[in-house]
C-alpha cells in the first residue's frame, strides 16, 4: 500500500527509496513504471502523465530490474537484445528455394490476422543502441555485461560454451593456437601433473571408458555413455573382440559398490547426482540385479540386466573412482577396440563420433576442452582453478579474451533464466535496462524493487557500483559513499 506521499526527482539525478518489505516501496516502483495504476493522483514523467503514455514509449525510456527478473528462454544476448527489437530494421536474405515457402507463410499469416512481419530479419535498432554494425554491438553488450558485473560469469560461459568452426572458423583458428601455447605454458610452469592430455595410441586415466573407446566427442545421441550398451555397433564390436564379458564383470562390481554405499540414501540425494552411476529412481532395480547376478552367476541373466551391467563401466573414470577396474592388460585392450571402433564408426556412421584430432577444432567439444585437449588429473588440489588461471592468462595476453566473451554471450539461459544463478538473473536484467534505447540512455531511468535484492553476495556490491557510475557519467553527478563497504565507495 502506497499512501499520501508525493515527490519529485530529476531526471539527471538518482534517488534511492528505503524501506523494509511492508513499507510500499515494491508498489511504489511498480507505479513508477506503469505497471500498477495508481488508484488516485498521478504519477508523471516531465510533464506527461506516466499511465497514459503508450507501453512501448514506457518501455524505451524505462528501465526496470525486479526481485524475481523474468527471462526468456534465449541467449544471454538475445536477452540484452531484446529492448531493441521492435520492428523489422533489415530485411532477411532467404535462400531463393525457400522464397516461395516464405510467400506462403506470409500469405497464411495474413488470412489469419496474424503479423506479417518477417521474424527472420534483423529488428535489431542499432542507433538507439548507440552503434552502427553488429561487431560494434557485440563490444557494446560485452560493456554492459562487465558494467553489471557479469564479465567474470560470461566469460566462463564462454569457455564451456560451443561452436560451429566453419561458421566462425576465425574463434577455431585461435583456439587452436591457444592449445598450443597452454601445452607449452604447462610444461614451462611445471604444472604437466594437473592435465593428462589425449594420445590416440595411450590409455587416458582421467577420460571415462566411454571417452577412451570412441576417442572423441559423441555427435550422435546413440554414441552417448548412457546409450553404448545399447548400440548395436559397439556392441558388436566387444562380442567381436571378445569385451563384453570384461565389461559385465565391471558393471557388476560398481552396481554391487554403489548399491551397498546409497542403500540407506534418501531419494533425491545430491551424492545421487554427484557419485553415482545410478539414479535413486534405479537403484531397487540394480539392487535386485546384484543379488540375481551374485546368485545364478553372469552366464544365467537375462539379455536386457546383461545389457543394465554392460553399460554401467562406461561412465567409470579409474582415476575419479577408484575401484581398481582398470589393469595395464584391460587398458591395452580397450585402446586396441579403440581403433576397430574409430575405423567402424568412419565407414558405417561417419559423422556420428567428433574424433579427437590435436590439430583439428572437436565441432563437439567445448572452447576449454579444445584447448586443454584432455582431462584435468583427478586428487590434484586446485587443479580446476590453477588451469583455467593458466589459460585465461594465455587467452589474455593472446587477445582471446573477447572472443570467448563473444561466445559466452550464446549461453543459454533456460526458461525463465533458470541456468542462471539467483545473482546472476537480476544482473543479466540490469544489462537489459541499461542497453536500453538512446533516449533512456540520455535520461536513464532504472526503477529497482530492491536496491540490494539480488545483489546481497558481497562479490556482486561492484554490479550496483558499475550500474550506478554509469548513471553519473551520463548525468556528470558524482556517486556518494553507502555502509556497503565501510570507508568504501557507493554500492
Amino acid at each position: 500500500m502506497v499512501e499520501g506521499i508525493t515527490f519529485e526527482t530529476p531526471l539527471d539525478g538518482m534517488t534511492a527509496v528505503v524501506g523494509d518489505a511492508a513499507s510500499g516501496k515494491e508498489h511504489l516502483a511498480y507505479m513508477l513504471c506503469a505497471l500498477t495504476p495508481a488508484t488516485s493522483g498521478n504519477v508523471t514523467l516531465g510533464d506527461q502523465e506516466v499511465g497514459k503514455l503508450p507501453e512501448q514509449v514506457l518501455g524505451r525510456r524505462i528501465g526496470f530490474v525486479s526481485q524475481t527478473a523474468y527471462l526468456f528462454a534465449l541467449s544471454v544476448r538475445e536477452n540484452l537484445l531484446y529492448g531493441l527489437k521492435h520492428y523489422p530494421l533489415h530485411a532477411a536474405e532467404h535462400p531463393e528455394e525457400s522464397q516461395k515457402e516464405l510467400m506462403a507463410r506470409l500469405a497464411e499469416a495474413k488470412k489469419a490476422a496474424n503479423s506479417t512481419l518477417d521474424s527472420d530479419a534483423d529488428w535489431v535498432d542499432y542507433e538507439a543502441a548507440g552503434v552502427t554494425s553488429k561487431e560494434e554491438l557485440t563490444r557494446h553488450l560485452s560493456e554492459c555485461i562487465r558494467i553489471v558485473g557479469l564479465e567474470d560469469d560470461i566469460y566462463r560461459f564462454g569457455l564451456f560454451g560451443k561452436i560451429d568452426p566453419e561458421k566462425r572458423p576465425e574463434i577455431a583458428d585461435a583456439v587452436l593456437k591457444a592449445r598450443k601455447a597452454v601445452a607449452e605454458r604447462i610444461g614451462t610452469d611445471g604444472e604437466t601433473d594437473l592435465v593428462e592430455h589425449f594420445h590416440r595410441d595411450s590409455f587416458n586415466y582421467n577420460a571415462t571408458l566411454a571417452e577412451n573407446l570412441l576417442y572423441g566427442t559423441p555427435i550422435k545421441e546413440s554414441y552417448a555413455a548412457g546409450k553404448l550398451a545399447k548400440n548395436s555397433l559397439i556392441r558388436g564390436l566387444l562380442k567381436n573382440l571378445k569385451l563384453e564379458r570384461a565389461f559385465a564383470e565391471r558393471g557388476l562390481k560398481i552396481a554391487q559398490f554403489f548399491t551397498e554405499i546409497f542403500a540407506d540414501l534418501p531419494p533425491g540425494h545430491p551424492f545421487f547426482d554427484q557419485f553415482s552411476f545410478i539414479s535413486s529412481d534405479d537403484l531397487p532395480v540394480y539392487e535386485q540385479l546384484v543379488q540375481r547376478a551374485e546368485k545364478v552367476g553372469l552366464d544365467e541373466l537375462t539379455d536386457e540386466e546383461y545389457t543394465n551391467l554392460i553399460g554401467l563401466p562406461f561412465s567409470y573414470i579409474e582415476a575419479r573412482h577408484r575401484l581398481d577396474l582398470i589393469d595395464d592388460e584391460f587398458a591395452e585392450q580397450l585402446v586396441a577396440a579403440r581403433e576397430k571402433a574409430l575405423e567402424k564408426i568412419e565407414a558405417d556412421e561417419e559423422g556420428a563420433v567428433a574424433f579427437y584430432n590435436v590439430e583439428e577444432y572437436n565441432a563437439a567439444a567445448s572452447l576449454l576442452d579444445n584447448i586443454l585437449f584432455g582431462r584435468l588429473v583427478y586428487g590434484q588440489a586446485e587443479a580446476q582453478e590453477t588451469v583455467e588461471g593458466l589459460v585465461s592468462k594465455v587467452l589474455s595476453d593472446m587477445g582471446l579474451r573477447d572472443e570467448v566473451m563473444e561466445v559466452g554471450l550464446d549461453y543459454d539461459v533456460g526458461a525463465k533464466g533458470q541456468r542462471l544463478s539467483g545473482t546472476q538473473r537480476p544482473g543479466q536484467a540490469a544489462g537489459f535496462a541499461h542497453l536500453g534505447r538512446g533516449d533512456r540512455r540520455d535520461g536513464w531511468r532504472d526503477a529497482r524493487q530492491d536496491g540490494r535484492s539480488g545483489f546481497e553476495d558481497p562479490a556482486r556490491c561492484h554490479s550496483r557500483r558499475g550500474i550506478l557510475d554509469a548513471g553519473a557519467r551520463r548525468s556528470r553527478r558524482a556517486v556518494r559513499s553507502c555502509p556497503c563497504h565501510e570507508g568504501g565507495p557507493a554500492c
